[in-house]
């Protein structure tokens, strides 16, 4: 096989169909805000799991200019961004269904 085409299914990596499949399948990600020292509020996206909470993480600091941390399977964004950020997932390919906005 070609250096080109994935293992399973022989498609193209460019296609990046696999990701797509990885990131319908997931069961729930919840997105809230909540204060943190000297009354700063996060924004805190929680769900994503190893590869995918970095790169998420990653795409997300980039889009809404801010700074951000991806640990313990939370990705911690500095700022009120909690509308911002389901429409960003649902553009990454996360289906918003999956996507739960809460107050805590």
């Amino acid at each position: 096989m070609s250096d080109n085409l994935k293992m399973i299914g022989g498609l193209p990596k460019e296609l990046g169909v696999f990701e797509n499949i990885e990131k319908s399948t997931k069961t729930s990600i919840t997105v809230y805000t909540t204060q943190k020292r000297f009354k700063k509020l996060v924004t805190v996206i929680q769900g994503l799991e190893g590869k995918e909470l970095d790169d998420t993480a990653k795409k997300l600091k980039h889009k809404l200019a801010c700074g951000g941390s991806a640990k313990d399977g939370l990705v911690v964004l500095q700022g009120d961004h909690k509308e911002k950020v389901v429409d960003y997932l649902v553009e990454l390919g996360y289906p918003r269904e999956a996507i739960k906005v809460t107050t805590k």
